[in-house]
């Protein structure tokens, strides 16, 4: 059986940033330790379960990095024994929530790749952000990072953010580009229900559509003239360097979440656990989340990437031949420079990506749902 992709949720935080609504909470470092053994006992039950390996591991949050490097070493190192976890072991990790040491904890037990939050190289940005460290302090994780062995290394850059501008976001990507950074992952701001930006939105000097359209075009410009290849709407790497796991959700692949808020796909179900840490700690039962896998949900998530759908890998997973209608509507949105159309495969532009929503219902009218 095709190899699945394991996603751990750390849902601890040192506080809250202004414009971040995922799952997290304040804890000391016995809810830490008691945290992990729920996880790895989790892990246990799920080995014995469904008897599958898994080729990526990835551990996000809230803050993964504060957990500390022996819990993320152990939560490591029973996932690869469990479900065999041979590829790519990525940690998300928070500057200000560094300690000591910590990459070579987690590099002996196995990570292979680093996402390290930046979101700006502008201090002023990053005190708006919540951000608790300098971008210097930034550069000091990258280097601790390498130091230990970890030379994956991803970046997340924010676009649209208060205040930003094309020069202050030229400032942020060249400090990727000097830190010969091999993975960006850029995301324009949203305004989540429930989080200080958006109950403060009207007090924020935000840029306006256009000009965000206009920094992810910038970003998406210096970027590829680096030689990054931009394969997924929000995503750039060097050649080889793309996001293993992620790619799993874009492809519709299979993958088991841990932790409260974590989301699987298991066997053409979906399912979740509710985002209380106390009812995962406890043994609650993840809550199902209905079918999988569905046709419209496949050409939404492969048409984020750059490589689009492939007719013959949509023809060998549904078993029909891939809609004529699809490949006109894709002809039709080629015209306005929104979608390229090749004999393998549709996909979409750069401007196509900005996008995204209209063109991809285009398409996805064409699909028997």
């Amino acid at each position: 059986m095709k190899k699945i992709g394991i996603y751990i949720h750390a849902p601890f935080c040192r506080s809250k940033c202004p414009y971040c609504d995922f799952y997290s909470e304040r804890a000391d470092s016995r809810d830490h330790d008691e945290y992990t053994l729920s996880v790895v006992s989790a892990m246990e039950r799920y080995s014995s379960e469904l008897r599958r390996e898994a080729d990526t591991l990835y551990l996000g949050g809230g803050t993964p990095s504060l957990l500390g490097g022996k819990n993320v070493a152990l939560i490591i190192t029973a996932a690869k024994r469990l479900f065999n976890v041979d590829g790519e072991i990525t940690v998300e990790c928070n500057p200000s929530c560094i300690e000591d040491g910590f990459f070579d904890m987690i590099a002996e037990a196995g990570a292979n790749r680093a996402s390290i939050g930046l979101q700006s190289a502008v201090d002023s940005e990053r005190r708006q952000l919540g951000r608790l460290s300098d971008a210097r302090r930034v550069a000091e994780v990258i280097e601790a990072s390498r130091s230990a062995g970890i030379d994956n290394i991803s970046l997340d850059v924010m676009l649209g953010i208060p205040k930003q501008t094309p020069e202050s976001l030229a400032e942020t990507l060249e400090f990727c580009a000097q830190a010969s950074i091999p993975h960006v992952s850029a995301y324009m701001l949203s305004l989540e229900e429930g989080t200080y930006f958006y109950k403060n939105a009207d007090r924020l000097d935000l840029p306006d559509e256009d000009m965000t359209a206009r920094l992810y075009e910038q970003c998406g410009d210096f970027l590829c003239g680096k030689g990054y290849v931009n394969y997924e709407i929000s995503n750039f790497a060097l050649p080889g360097f793309e996001s293993r796991h992620n790619l799993k959700y874009w492809s519709c692949d299979e993958y088991l979440g841990i932790g409260p808020a974590a989301h699987s796909f298991i066997d053409g179900k979906r399912f979740y656990y509710p985002r209380d840490r106390r009812y995962f700690m406890d043994g609650g039962e993840p809550v199902s989340d209905g079918e999988g896998g569905s046709r419209g949900e496949y050409v939404m998530l492969r048409l984020r990437l750059a490589e689009g759908l492939v007719f013959a890998d949509y023809e060998k997973r549904y078993g029909e031949k891939f809609p004529s209608g699809a490949v006109d509507a894709a002809s039709s949105l080629a015209a306005d420079g929104l979608m390229k159309v090749t004999d393998r495969a549709i996909s979409l532009t750069r401007r196509g990506f900005l996008l995204s929503n209209p063109v991809i219902a285009r398409i996805e009218e064409n699909f028997i749902m």
